[in-house]
């Protein structure tokens, strides 16, 4: 199929971004920036949006900044940004992790960082990242600008805060300290398939047990989170088999796996049980 008509924007600045979204988000406008999600949805018409507003021609959405020891990614930054030393450090070797499992390397030079955020599939691995690290997205509508926590944002399958005015112009990670642990798993049925459970983790050793473990699964549920009861369960231990063993059944045991024709719930619950145990090991 090919997608129902609509017009057309491009604004080469954020203020005439946020002017556009007041004027036409409220007749279905939406904002075109990867286009990954949209463009194939609008394809089969399972969206049909009135108003387009193309975002790629505004300079100031395609950075990646530091400061404070704050990592600042704008709404037009790819994915394969990612795969290069863009991101110093701790971060930038996580967040490299991470992007290699996103679908596929053309798809990863065109669909941005901002714009998975935005979508909210459980399965993406940037909202996983972001329930992880504690992410802030930046929304600016003509009211002004809302800075609002990824567990705020994302209220469910691609469901969250963003109002229909509002333009996600940035997302905040906090940069990771030098000697902080990490590892990434996730599984797919096959190379560049959606995940179908995926595990984060982050945790830093002082005196030979670990201290600040940052434990998060996705795919599995409806949205990505942190698992307080499996970081628990890591705090003050030794890194270890047992440790791990014990983070993986703790988070098994509190999850709400979602279930679908091809995945039960069991199935998703076993997955991230071992997916978990093997970031754990990764980190190690």
């Amino acid at each position: 199929m090919k997608p129902a008509s609509f017009t057309y924007h491009a604004p080469t600045s954020v203020d005439e971004a946020v002017a556009l979204l007041a004027k036409w988000g409220p007749q279905d406008g939406r904002i075109l920036a990867g286009g990954q999600s949209l463009v194939p949805i609008m394809a089969f018409r399972m969206a049909q949006p009135a108003h387009l507003i193309d975002i790629n021609g505004i300079a100031e959405l395609a950075r990646i900044e530091v400061n404070d020891g704050v990592l600042s990614i704008g709404a037009c930054v790819r994915h394969a940004a990612f795969d290069t030393d863009a991101v110093p450090g701790t971060t930038g070797a996580l967040l490299r992790k991470v992007v290699r499992h996103i679908a596929h390397y053309p798809i990863r030079t065109r669909g941005t960082f901002c714009g998975s955020v935005a979508h909210a599939d459980p399965a993406s691995e940037w909202c996983c990242a972001m329930a992880a690290l504690d992410g802030i997205v930046l929304l600016r509508s003509h009211r002004g600008v809302r800075r609002l926590r990824a567990d705020e944002f994302c209220q469910g399958p691609m469901v969250t805060a963003l109002a229909e005015d509002e333009l996600l112009v940035a997302a905040e990670l906090p940069l990771l300290r030098e000697g902080i642990r990490t590892g990434f798993e996730e599984f797919s049925r096959r190379k560049g398939d959606f995940a179908i459970a995926m595990a984060l983790v982050a945790y830093r050793l002082s005196h030979g047990v670990m201290v600040e473990p940052r434990l998060a699964i996705g795919g599995a549920e409806s949205r990505p989170r942190r698992v307080p009861q499996a970081e628990d369960a890591l705090r003050g231990r030794a890194p270890g088999a047992d440790a791990f063993a014990d983070a993986g059944e703790a988070a098994a045991a509190v999850i709400e796996p979602m279930e679908d024709v091809h995945n039960t719930a069991a199935y998703r619950r076993s997955l991230v049980r071992t997916l978990l145990q093997r970031a754990l090991e990764r980190a190690q």
